[in-house]
């Protein structure tokens, strides 16, 4: 019998499994129901960066049922914890009910430490992490992560480590990683070697070099077979990406490359329906499948901005629907223009809690942000005024008595993590250090890019 890692008590196989590829945008949570609606094995989430994670609040919704992580939005005000009226921005959104244990996480990173951290906020609502070691894009390679970390296997392999150690066995879930194929079958075959002694539990091979775009045809030469290879000798599971189309087409792949599992991307960003067998019904119309996606949009609240996008990629430009969907400035004038008369009562009811369209707050000037700015700093240093004022006094001997000692030590955690949440948001690439999360946040708020 070959050799295979044990799969962790809550953690899942990626044998025999057919997944949605983790896609910026394209992944968010009702793009991820509506992939598990049809047939869809597991689902990826987003990459989300380490640091826009740290720092947030774990929050069950009890309106949409999901869970949210959640920080202040700033809406570009310097010192966002100093007012209380800000909404709260939407990092990550998943559905426990919905998605259950057919959820991975994917993590972007370049540090054990930072990895760790934001792993284990997250670790019990899903069944696997899995470290992006492929994206190519300059937003996540600048920082050290994505594609950036095939050049660097001893950090990539340590951040494994740490996260199969310190998030991996604690929670008892499996640790993964997807990467790219390099320029030669000898230096491919090294590095899956190296990550393989890792502790993970599954791999992910994108036959594609770092170089290479979408438009460019899925390499599956030698490198693939030694990925493959390697992996199986190691007993870790072997899952194939890049130009795969269809649930049939994956299962052919599967046999033919001898891979453990597939992962698609681009075509079920189009059409989740691809999940689904030919036998059982295959590819249903975008009609069918469009509205599908606004019903499920509209019951996890989804973030208009990723609604319209997604419907962008959707509906084929030429249809007539197509131009009247994106003139739409809220989900009321989406339903209109599609035609879904019996959604508009809860278009509006959810228009109204994101406020968007006829419920959007108006926008604050220049002069109002600046004014705000000032009325904060000004609060910010009463507020250092009054800690001073308030701080015990040497005692005869010139320290601090235990008492005092223990309450400034609280103090200076609690300020602590709150730069460390500041600190998230200066250090994410312009692209990932978004102020607007995929859920319930105004439309007038900063644009966090998802």
């Amino acid at each position: 019998m070959a050799k295979r890692v044990p799969i962790p008590k809550n953690g899942v196989d990626y044998r025999g499994k057919i997944v949605l590829a983790p896609m910026v945008r394209s992944g968010e949570c009702p793009s991820r129901l509506l992939a598990l609606k049809y047939g869809a094995d597991l689902v990826w989430g987003p990459e989300t960066i380490d640091k826009a994670l740290i720092g947030t609040t774990r929050r069950e919704n009890p309106v949409t049922k999901a869970v949210d992580f959640t920080r202040i939005s700033s809406n570009g005000a310097k010192n966002p914890t100093l007012h209380p009226d800000q909404r709260e921005s939407v990092i990550y959104r998943l559905h426990p009910e919905r998605e259950g244990k057919k959820l991975i996480y994917q993590i972007g990173t370049a540090n054990p430490e930072t990895a760790v951290e934001a792993a284990k906020l997250i670790a019990k609502d899903v069944a696997g992490i899995d470290v992006n070691a492929g994206c190519p894009k300059p937003f996540s390679t600048s920082g050290g992560m994505g594609a950036a970390l095939l050049k660097t296997p001893d950090k990539l392999c340590s951040i494994l480590r740490a996260l199969v150690q310190e998030v991996g066995i604690p929670f008892e879930i499996g640790i993964s990683v997807k990467i790219r194929i390099l320029d030669t079958p000898e230096e491919t075959q090294d590095l899956v070697r190296k990550l393989c002694q890792t502790g993970i539990h599954g791999l992910t091979v994108h036959c594609r070099t770092t170089p290479m775009r979408p438009r460019e045809a899925a390499i599956r030469d030698e490198r693939l077979h030694v990925v493959r290879q390697t992996c199986h000798e190691a007993g870790v599971s072997c899952l194939i990406n890049g130009d795969v189309a269809s649930r049939d087409d994956a299962m052919k792949l599967i046999e033919q490359y001898g891979v453990d599992g597939a992962m698609i991307a681009t075509a079920a960003e189009t059409n989740p329906s691809v999940f689904r067998a030919e036998e059982a019904g295959g590819k249903a119309p975008w009609e069918q499948v469009v509205q599908e996606y606004v019903q499920t949009a509209l019951e996890v609240e989804n973030r208009f901005g990723n609604t319209k996008y997604l419907l962008g990629q959707m509906i084929p430009g030429k249809a007539g629907a197509y131009k009247k969907m994106m003139a739409a400035k809220s989900y009321t004038g989406i339903v209109e223009a599609l035609g879904y008369s019996d959604l508009v009562n809860i278009a509006k009811e959810i228009d109204q809690r994101l406020e968007i369209g006829a419920f959007e707050k108006p926008k604050m000037t220049k002069a109002e942000r600046k004014a705000a700015n000032k009325l904060a700093q000004k609060a910010k240093e009463e507020v250092e005024d009054e800690k001073k004022k308030n701080e015990p006094p040497l005692s005869s001997s010139g320290s601090i008595s235990k008492d005092d000692e223990e309450r400034i030590k609280l103090q200076t955690t609690a300020a602590g993590i709150k730069r460390t949440a500041e600190q998230a948001q200066l250090d994410m690439p312009p692209d990932i250090a978004r102020e607007r999360g995929p859920g319930s946040v105004s439309e007038s708020a900063s644009t966090l890019v998802v």
